[in-house]
């Protein structure tokens, strides 16, 4: 992979990253209801499940997405499922001015890490992207060791990169509420952020 290859695939990538879908909705949910530490754990499990999409294109799962396509189809209905219950969470939640404590945060840095990988994973686009995208840039079957790890990298970098900052924006939101009544309107709001993105994802077939 030259540097100019490099480049173009890394800027690519970062537009896919931060192109609204499920993924985005669900930081931004996060972001507003529980501030943008919180979104870290989301944010780095999207993109490691991006990259084992990505792995997968590689090493020939396309034929699997192609003759077992009521298998992703399942995965992304399960996954719809599981943001309209984040979304219902996030509605019936009481309403709290304080931020959670460290140890609470650190307790809850894997759950957030799951959600986030799960909430991509169960978008089967996303390796439907790949499967199209990839060979624009590389071709796959002369790709060695060394090429597949830079690409890797390149990917989590570039993912990481787009869409952190996207829930630190949606986390200041959060901090010029003073009221239950307005954090109850935001956790609302999130709630009805992540009720969309499975909407979305359900509807995307």
């Amino acid at each position: 992979m030259t540097i100019e290859t490099g480049l173009t695939f890394f800027l690519a990538i970062f537009i896919f990253g931060i192109t609204p879908g499920p993924g985005i909705l669900a930081l931004l949910a996060r972001g507003m209801s529980k501030g943008g530490n919180a979104c870290v754990p989301l944010a780095v499990g999207m993109s490691l499940s991006d990259v084992c999409y990505m792995l997968a294109a590689v090493f020939g799962l396309s034929a699997l997405a192609t003759h077992w396509s009521e298998l992703f189809t399942v995965i992304r209905i399960l996954g719809a499922a599981y943001l309209f219950y984040l979304g219902y969470k996030l509605w019936t939640s009481s309403p709290t001015l304080d931020d959670a404590p460290a140890m609470r945060v650190r307790g809850d840095w894997w759950r957030g890490f799951i959600q986030g990988f799960l909430i991509s994973a169960s978008n089967p686009k996303v390796i439907l992207f790949y499967i199209a995208f990839l060979p624009t840039f590389m071709d796959i079957t002369q790709l060695t060791g060394s090429d597949i790890v830079i690409a890797a990298t390149l990917n989590l970098s570039a993912l990481l990169i787009g869409v952190v900052p996207v829930g630190y924006l949606a986390g200041r939101i959060r901090r010029y509420l003073r009221s239950p009544q307005a954090i109850r309107r935001l956790n609302r709001g999130a709630g009805s952020l992540m009720i969309g993105a499975g909407s979305y994802l359900a509807l995307r077939g």
